[in-house]
């Protein structure tokens, strides 16, 4: 890889981050009736995914470009699960201090973006050993390298995303038990779409994991890609049929975000695809797949900008269409990481 290329795919994460954050500065100091209150802080908590991204960017370029060492393997992972955590606190912070239904509805979907961003932390730190992927995949046998962590290691790299999940689609099914109250309809479905993204990202844990213990079997090449596709269809599909099915104004908001939430598992999807492509073999479909995260980000910044020319000048998209915004700095954060992967695995 180009030096400059990794200097430009570690900014990208970084850069996305600033924007969101900044983004959601704004959308706060704004106010503008509760709405402002509700989605700026949002806004500012789909930063610390980037920042995640950010880690785990770091953490594979530095290898490929051979500065990594014992330093960065500590705290890449650790800045990125600091950052997580801080966020987890925001949103129990926002819960457990309810004052009104909105402070209820943001503290559950930044709860969940501190979760989603424990994955996503979790892909950076079984990334730590990246540099031994391209030789596995090159290799005829399947014999675990000297240099590859344990398999304790390796199971709780993939508990960590799976208790994640299980959490979030918990929380969700609980809330809409009681679905007739709006704030408990709008936390519980988007907890939901959280949920199918901290889903998709145990396939990307595993397939990271065991292609670096050189346990990665064409049983993984299907499971592990169809299972974040059926999460980003999932979160599609139940983000049309609410806006559909649901006539009241508060379905606006989760049936909008869930089509967001989609294109970040179809973004995810591109890392898995790309690993699955590239096992054991050379595939030219390898460097199209780098292409999805740009579609999913102009998706959803296009989707963002057709809710304000359409709605103009009512209120009644201004929460999904700035969240909308952050969703669409994910995935192209998400760019750089697939961009990255493709680097280092091309021959």
């Amino acid at each position: 890889m180009n030096y400059y290329f990794s200097i430009l795919y570690r900014i990208i994460p970084l850069g996305m981050a600033l924007v969101s954050f900044f983004a959601g500065y704004l959308v706060l100091k704004a106010g503008h009736n509760n709405d402002g209150y509700l989605s700026g802080p949002i806004l500012i908590s789909l930063g610390v995914i980037c920042l995640a991204l950010f880690s785990t960017a770091a953490t594979i370029i530095r290898q490929i470009i051979k500065k990594y060492n014992k330093f960065y393997e500590v705290f890449l992972p650790l800045f990125g699960y600091v950052a997580a955590l801080i966020c987890c606190y925001f949103g129990y912070k926002f819960i457990h201090f309810y004052d009104y239904p909105y402070h209820f509805v943001t503290g559950h979907v930044i709860l969940g973006v501190g979760f989603i961003s424990i994955c996503v932390s979790t892909v950076g730190l079984s990334s730590v050993k990246f540099s031994l992927i391209p030789g596995n995949s090159a290799s005829s046998g399947n014999q675990c390298p000297s240099g590859a962590y344990g398999k304790g290691v390796r199971n709780i790299l993939i508990l960590i995303p799976v208790i994640c999940a299980c959490v979030l689609w918990i929380i969700g099914f609980i809330l809409l038990s009681d679905y007739k109250v709006p704030e408990n309809f709008v936390a519980g479905f988007v907890s939901l779409g959280l949920g199918a993204i901290c889903t998709s990202l145990i396939g990307l844990v595993v397939s990271i994991a065991k292609q670096v213990r050189n346990e990665y079997t064409n049983l993984d090449k299907k499971i592990w890609p169809s299972l974040v596709l059926i999460m980003g269809t999932f979160n599609v599909i139940l983000g049309i049929l609410i806006l559909i099915m649901n006539k009241h104004s508060y379905a606006i908001a989760p049936g909008y975000v869930l089509i967001g939430l989609g294109m970040i598992c179809y973004s995810i999807s591109s890392k898995i695809l790309l690993l699955a492509f590239v096992w054991k073999r050379e595939s030219k479909l390898a460097g199209k797949v780098t292409l999805i995260p740009i579609f999913t980000a102009l998706f959803c910044l296009i989707l963002s900008s057709f809710l304000v020319i359409i709605y103009y000048p009512t209120n009644i998209m201004y929460i999904p269409d700035r969240i909308l915004i952050g969703l669409g700095t994910i995935c192209f954060s998400l760019f750089s990481i697939v961009s990255i992967l493709e680097s280092a695995t091309s021959k």
